[in-house]
């Protein structure tokens, strides 16, 4: 989710009028699996250069999620005691909570390898058969926007999850016979935005699942000042509370408006950070103090401008908006009911007198 945009605030600070949006989210182009599986990659390595030395390595060094922690502690303990790979586990939430992170301390806490891949990627059954048949024992598969799995490429996990084996069939018609081919025994960790799109066969198939929700302002300002100790950037106190508040209640998001701080108290030659600059840097992102960007302002003033707060549908608040209906549910949506913006009814959305009053309507 960008917070850049050529919007300009009005004096008035309303947000600007849903009709006059442009769509941001462009269609992907259809992939085959090979290539979509090369882009994956490229992707994921890219982004690990970039969050490897903000992520902490083990469970103790990980922010926030307490209940989460507690569970999988006694998990990792348990498994380690009887030398077996720990259950398989499905980590759902909003996007940018520290599911792969979370992945990637299970493995080190375990003493093993964790790869990563996404769903698309496996269009396939050759690309999962593959993956599967390359993890050496204990190893840790995470899996992201597991819901995205193909049909075909889910059944063949079934099997390999529950008796770590692949059921193979050879050959058409009359003449086709099924093998089995072990395989080693391996933990799945599953991530999703959409658990209510896992079908009941894979879901029930995981032995933990687990809610990752929002974090909390203290969390969140410990995270902010970790981020800087190791971006070796000055901030105050006040500031890193600052630059949390406006963070959505999600890691991923502190860290990149603390990025975007750092560059404008670089430019201004500003050090250390406090709340000042880094209220006036995240003014110019376009990022208030509650933490809406242009988009959240975009599909609020929708709703009250042009359905009279509502309610109102999703597929016709993307219309109204020019935004991907998929996008507005997963990634802007979530936030918006947390801090009690929208409410959701059956007869579709609606803007809460807190959103009419933030937006300066009444």
């Amino acid at each position: 989710m960008a917070i850049e945009s050529s919007y300009k605030r009005p004096s008035s600070s309303k947000p600007p009028k849903a009709r006059n949006a442009g769509n941001r989210y462009n269609k992907r182009p259809p992939d085959d699996g090979e290539d979509l599986l090369l882009q994956a990659e490229a992707t994921l390595e890219e982004t690990s250069k970039q969050e490897e030395k903000l992520r902490p390595r083990r469970i103790e060094d990980y922010i926030g999620q307490k209940d989460l922690k507690s569970v999988l502690a006694i998990a990792i303990q348990a498994a380690k005691g009887r030398k077996e790979p720990l259950d398989h586990l499905l980590l759902y939430g909003p996007p940018g909570l520290g599911k792969t992170t979370m992945s990637l301390i299970l493995a080190e806490e375990m003493g093993v390898q964790c790869k990563i891949t996404t769903a698309p990627a496996l269009e396939r059954p050759r690309d999962i058969v593959g993956l599967l048949v390359a993890l050496q024992p204990g190893d840790v598969l995470f899996l992201d926007e597991i819901h995205r799995l193909p049909r075909i490429s889910e059944e063949i996990l079934y099997s390999a999850m529950e008796d770590f084996r692949l059921d193979v069939t050879v050959g058409k018609g009359n003449t086709a016979k099924t093998r089995s081919i072990p395989l080693k025994p391996f933990t799945l960790v599953g991530a999703t935005t959409r658990i209510g799109s896992l079908t009941s066969p894979l879901r029930d198939r995981f032995g933990i699942v687990q809610r990752l929700r929002f974090y909390e302002l203290d969390e969140l300002t410990l995270i902010v000042q970790r981020t800087a100790e190791i971006l070796k950037t000055d901030i105050t106190e006040e500031g890193a509370q600052e630059v949390a508040r406006r963070a959505r209640g999600t890691p991923r998001i502190a860290n990149r408006l603390l990025r975007r701080v750092r560059d404008f108290a670089q430019v201004k030659g500003i050090s250390p950070i406090s709340q000042a600059v880094a209220a006036e840097a995240l003014e110019l992102y376009e990022v208030d103090p509650c933490g809406l960007d242009w988009t959240d302002r975009l599909i609020l003033s929708a709703m009250i401008e042009n359905f009279k707060g509502g309610p109102v549908g999703l597929e016709t608040l993307a219309a109204s908006t020019g935004e991907d209906a998929q996008a507005i549910e997963d990634v802007y949506e979530p936030y918006l009911l947390q801090i009690g913006f929208i409410q959701r009814t059956s007869r579709g959305r609606i803007a809460t007198p807190a959103a009419w009053k933030h937006l300066g309507y009444v």
